[in-house]
Formats: structure tokens, C-alpha cells, sequence
């Protein structure tokens, strides 16, 4: 490690027990090590043989770092760079939704401090089909991330707002899951980030857990009764982990409620000095950065709410219809700035939503206007709601496929291609749009997100695959 750790810091540590802190020192001193996790939703599995996360089976870790940008299948969506130690939501999410919610309706769920966006895929991936993940995020630049990779993970069922969590909270009992993976003093990064270092003092530490209460106090409102609120930080202290625990079940009500996750993974470690249900993953106890989570049940109990498939529903236009597999399962809306198909369940919730924070993006952006046509979104290309026959398709080698990553004008098209709209491909697997004009195909990838990789970083060929395909 480059800097040295506060003295302080490591004196807090061993207040808190050899047996934790010994091997978490040590594990500070370790390099950090890299994992990934496939796209379960686009039919991704690891590889066989992958060195599999103990508590996520479609996580995997891997003996060095790629570069993920020369890869096209991290473009596609086909797998996403987490710490395996956040990989632990899942598992969470799935334990909370068959003890003490239900896996047979739809259920809505807020990740109010969402970026980049690693826990708001794993709830996605872990609740009953055609739940609702509402992810917000108040710095825009780290917003705007967010949106791009829930828009890669592929679901429909998804919502992206920027903004104080504190405007959600004005939805009043509306979430039966909550998450507020809060921000903090970040001691759980200091062996990845050495800003972590500079930074850290008690002063920190105190504010960090004054802002963290304010959140969590506004944020019980918007938990509807028998609702779970999952609690996390990337921090060791007690201040912002057992003790806000204590204020959230002392002060607001919450019943603490265990989930057996130290009981059933090795290296997980129990809370500390406290009678509620909490959990603790660090470097020298498990292969990942550090974690604490916790979760509180609210008091009383309410169904899970659900918006009628009768509110607002009007047919989709042709060009939506023929975009998605099941078109019954979405209305559509349209404004100067194109047609969004929201998931009928949930659309009147969306609209609601809508009035009380920024909404980045929301169910499934199809088309934009140009002119007297519409154009394809990007976000359609890499849906899995999207339609196999809706539009042509063309297959890209690497080298053509990192040059269209790149934004550059495609060529040698195939012969008996439509001039149209078409869908490129990599490996089988959407990659983007093109609008084919005859000898050439101009490229629709958003610019945005075009390549700023220079060619002498990348391969000859193609990387090998990190992730097999089912469908």
C-alpha cells in the first residue's frame, strides 16, 4: 500500500478484536482482486471451471484485469465488473423476498444511492418477475453512469432518477424493499483508492453518520408497512454501521431481522458489539472490498402495491409493436422526445414518480424522432424485451465490431441487406444500430458511448470469453 494508515484508524480496528482486525489489516495490505458477474437475464452463465463468489453462482472472479473496454461483450451487456463483496445483495434480496415478502406478485424496489449500479442489478436479477427497480442517484455525472449500466443489464422493469432521495420519500409507503447503501467514509475502498486514506478522520466518521440518519429517516417513509429496509455501507466504524442500525430500529421502529448470511458463507463476520442482525464483509475474511449490511423490517403490514394494467393503457404504435417480444405487457408513451414503452404494471407509479423527482429513464426508450421517421434508441438494441425478427441483422467479426464500438461508418455490408434499420451483432449478440443507405452503413451507436480506446491498446483478436450463452 502507498500510504501508510492512519494510526488512529488502525487503533479503532483493534478495539474491535484481533479476530477481526488482524486479517483485515492484512487483507489491506493485499492487492484487491477482480471479479465479474454474468447477465443471467441474457441467458450468461460463468464459463465451466470459473472461480466462483461463494454467495452469487453467477459470479466469478478472475486472476487479472483485463481490459474490459476491448471486449464486446461488456458493451453488450453480457456481464458487469462488481467487488464480489457487493455481489452479497443478491443473495440478500432473495433471502428477504422468500421469508418475508412473497416471489408470486411483483414487487417494487427503491436503491436510493444507486451508482453505479452493481446492487440495483443483482435486486433486479434476485426479485419475482416483472418487479420494479427504481435506482436514483443525486450527482448527475454519476447518474448519468447509472443509467448506462442498467440500460446494458437489458430490463424493462427498470427506472433511473437523479435527485435527493429525500423527494422519494414524499411517496409515501410505496416501496416494499428499500435500499440505502449510504454514502460514507469509505474505509472499505482504502486498499483500491487512496483518497480513502487521505480523507479518513473521526470528524468523518461523524458526519458521514449525521447525513446517513438523515437519510435513512426520510427514506422510512417511502417503506410500506411489512416492507424491508436493506442498510450497507463500504466502512469498518461502528458509527455508520451498528450503531445507525441501533437508531434505525431505537429510534424509527425497525425490527431487526437476520438473514443467516454469516452463518451459511465463510469469512463473513457478525456485527459488532450489538444485539441486531448484521453483517460484515472484509478484505482477510473474504475475497472482496469491505461491506456491512443489515436489514430492518417495518412494523404493521400492508400488501404490496401494484399499479392496475387498466391505468393508461392504449395500444402500441407499429413501429413499438413490432420492437418487443410480449407488446401486451407495456403502454406506451409518447413526447417531442420520442416513444418510451413502460411496463403496464407499474406505468401509473412511473408517472408518479415522475412528478416528484428527474427521471433519466424509464421502462424502455424505442425511438426517437427524425425528422418524418423514428430512430431506433440504443437502449432497444440491447433490451431483452427486444423482438428477434423486428429488424435485419448483420454480424460483425472483432475488428469490425470494435471499429463500429468507435463510431466509425460501416462498409462491405452484405450482399441482400435492406436499406433500412439494421441490427449489428457480435457473437450472436446485439451490439447496436446502423442505418443501412446502400454502400454504406451509417453508425447510430450514441456518441456518448463511443470507444476512446486507442487500436494500439487492443488485441490482434478477439479475447477469449469470460462468459458462456445459454440462449
Amino acid at each position: 500500500m502507498e500510504q501508510t494508515l492512519p494510526a488512529e484508524f488502525i487503533e479503532m480496528l483493534r478495539s474491535y478484536g484481533d479476530d477481526y482486525a488482524g486479517p483485515l489489516l492484512h487483507g489491506l495490505s493485499e492487492p484487491p482482486q477482480v471479479s465479474v458477474r454474468a447477465n443471467i437475464l441474457k441467458g450468461a452463465t460463468p464459463l465451466p471451471g470459473a472461480d466462483i463468489v461463494p454467495w452469487c453462482e453467477q459470479g466469478f472472479y478472475l486472476p487479472e484485469r483485463p481490459v474490459f473496454a476491448a471486449d464486446p461483450a461488456w458493451h453488450q451487456g453480457l456481464y458487469y465488473v462488481q467487488d464480489a463483496s457487493s455481489m452479497i445483495y443478491g443473495e440478500a434480496v432473495n433471502r428477504i423476498v422468500d421469508r418475508f415478502l412473497s416471489k408470486d406478485i411483483p414487487l417494487r424496489y427503491l436503491d436510493a444511492c444507486a451508482a453505479p449500479g452493481g446492487k440495483s442489478i443483482a435486486a433486479l436479477e434476485a426479485l419475482p418477475p416483472q418487479s420494479l427497480v427504481v435506482s436514483n442517484e443525486l450527482d448527475r455525472h454519476r447518474a448519468n453512469i447509472l443509467a448506462e449500466n442498467m440500460a446494458k443489464e437489458g430490463s424493462p422493469f427498470s427506472v433511473v432518477c437523479r435527485g435527493d432521495a429525500s423527494r422519494l420519500a414524499k411517496l409515501k409507503d410505496a416501496f416494499d424493499i428499500v435500499a440505502v447503501d449510504a454514502p460514507c467514509s469509505g474505509e472499505g475502498m482504502m486498499r483500491k483508492e487512496a483518497e480513502a486514506i487521505r480523507q479518513w478522520s473521526q470528524g468523518l466518521i461523524a458526519d458521514c453518520g449525521a447525513v446517513q440518519r438523515e437519510i435513512l429517516s426520510a427514506l422510512w417513509n417511502a417503506l410500506r408497512p411489512g416492507g424491508v429496509l436493506i442498510y450497507s455501507t463500504c466502512t469498518f466504524n461502528r458509527t455508520e454501521n451498528e450503531l445507525n442500525v441501533a437508531f434505525i430500529a431505537e429510534e424509527l421502529g425497525g425490527e431487526s431481522i437476520g438473514l443467516g448470511l454469516a452463518d451459511d458463507y465463510k469469512g463473513i463476520f457478525p456485527g459488532i458489539g450489538t444485539p441486531y442482525h448484521c453483517c460484515r464483509l472484509a478484505p482477510g475474511h473474504v475475497r472482496g472490498e469491505g461491506l456491512f449490511i443489515a436489514a430492518l423490517r417495518k412494523p404493521g403490514d400492508a400488501p404490496a402495491q401494484k399499479s392496475s394494467k387498466k391505468t393508461a393503457q392504449k395500444p402500441l404504435s407499429g413501429f413499438s409493436r413490432r420492437c418487443v417480444t410480449v407488446p401486451e405487457s407495456f403502454v406506451e408513451q409518447t413526447s417531442p422526445q420520442g416513444i418510451t414503452l413502460l411496463p403496464a404494471v407499474h406505468a401509473a407509479f412511473i408517472s408518479e414518480i415522475s412528478r416528484k423527482t428527474e427521471i433519466l429513464r424509464a421502462g424502455l426508450p424505442v425511438a426517437v424522432p427524425k425528422g418524418r421517421d423514428y430512430v431506433p434508441c440504443h437502449e432497444l438494441a440491447l433490451s431483452v424485451a427486444l423482438s428477434s425478427s423486428s429488424f435485419p441483422r448483420m454480424d460483425l467479426d472483432y475488428a469490425g465490431a470494435m471499429a463500429y464500438l468507435r463510431g466509425e461508418i460501416l462498409t462491405n455490408l452484405p450482399d441482400g441487406l435492406p436499406k433500412d434499420f439494421v441490427l449489428v451483432c457480435y457473437g450472436g449478440q446485439p451490439l447496436g444500430f446502423v442505418k443501412n443507405i446502400g454502400r454504406r452503413a451509417n453508425n447510430l451507436y450514441p456518441d456518448a458511448l463511443r470507444l476512446r480506446l486507442s487500436p494500439r491498446y487492443l488485441p490482434p483478436e478477439a479475447p477469449a470469453s469470460l462468459i458462456t450463452l445459454t440462449r
